[in-house]
């Protein structure tokens, strides 16, 4: 199974290194020295990682064969992309892979259907489930303990607790016409 794990960014400096914006929860084993990553496009890869330092909060990456600016800003923009076991689970019982969650039928605590999670969006402050709804839509939930309540891998199912008009905003709609007068 592939895993994206990183996006190239700009060049940083004249000697071929990269800013990187990581994907992973565990770059530390996914973007280490020596680590070969696939690419997407696939043309630039794979990709040989040499070394690998934090600058000013930034990861920063040097590729092997990979010398100069030039060669780095090429680069820009590709997607690295790392084999994984799709049996391996994370270390923490609390976390999961974006394979483990994709697919996963999201309901409520009663039972009701919510849809199904198609994408995992990692942002900084959180991560959010993309959930396709069965009548077309999409909802995105945060995926954070107080909403998540439950993942169940082995029934394939997320439970979720969402606040009021998070998931059904046909209540909002109801409660704002009561107090239009409408």
């Amino acid at each position: 199974m592939q895993l994206v794990v990183a996006r190239v960014g700009r060049a940083h400096g004249i000697k071929g290194e990269v800013t990187v914006e990581v994907r992973t929860d565990e770059p530390e084993l996914r973007l280490a020295p020596g680590a070969v990553l696939a690419t997407d496009p696939p043309g630039t890869g794979p990709l040989t990682i040499e070394t690998g330092r934090v600058h000013s909060g930034r990861l920063l990456l040097r590729f092997e064969g990979v010398e100069d600016r030039n060669a780095a800003e090429a680069l820009r923009n590709t997607l690295l992309i790392a084999e994984i076991d799709p049996d391996a689970l994370p270390e923490d019982p609390d976390e999961y892979y974006d394979h483990q969650l994709v697919d996963l039928d999201v309901v409520t605590a009663d039972g009701t259907g919510i849809g199904r999670i198609t994408e995992i969006s990692h942002l900084p402050s959180q991560d959010l489930f993309v959930v396709a709804r069965p009548d077309g839509g999409e909802v995105l939930i945060p995926f954070v303990q107080e909403i998540v309540t439950e993942i169940d891998l082995e029934r394939q199912r997320a439970v979720v607790d969402p606040p009021p008009g998070l998931v059904d905003d046909r209540a909002e709609t109801a409660s704002s016409r009561e107090t239009d007068g409408t």
